[in-house]
């Protein structure tokens, strides 16, 4: 298909392959970053987001469903990029105050991203009359703001903190 060719439902059916990519890739991440938590209370807010993400990509399975594609990831490098990066912080702090306030910093790097595909996806499917589609994407929005918030406000209260002490 050339370029001139695609349309708004390529460009949905490539983001939301995207976006399911990098909830897989995810997936995988979250329990190495919960391993290296030193704080209690990042970890439990690390396993409670898997468990999310796990939700999450049921939902994303459902959104293939309702427009008739196979349920399948396409390569993402930006995900790629942001989860070496928490790989990184991880190799590179272990053991240090920091740690915790690096793994932070990259969850929300993550939740960033997630918050940025999603609400297009949401948008994109409004356009083009995928109300069931908007609604799943919406819920899954929803939880990553709110996590987003929940990573904040634990930064905030003690994770900064304790780095900086």
């Amino acid at each position: 298909m050339a370029a001139k060719d695609k349309d708004l439902n390529d460009l949905f059916l490539d983001t939301l392959k995207d976006i399911y990519f990098a909830e897989k890739q995810i997936l995988k991440a979250l329990p190495k970053m919960a391993k290296a938590a030193q704080s209690d209370k990042l970890r439990a807010a690390f396993e409670k987001h898997h468990r999310e993400t796990e939700g999450q990509v049921d939902r994303l399975e459902q959104v293939f469903k309702i427009i008739g594609a196979p349920a399948r990831g396409k390569t993402c490098d930006a995900i790629k990029g942001i989860l070496e990066e928490g790989k990184e912080i991880m190799d590179e702090y272990r053991g240090c105050e920091a740690l915790d306030a690096g793994l932070l910093a990259a969850a929300q790097a993550v939740e960033h991203y997630e918050i940025s595909r999603y609400g297009t996806l949401k948008q994109w499917a409004l356009q083009l009359g995928m109300k069931d589609a908007a609604r799943l994407l919406d819920q899954t929005l929803q939880e990553e703001k709110k996590t987003d918030v929940a990573l904040t406000s634990l930064a905030e209260a003690a994770v900064n903190l304790a780095a900086a002490a």
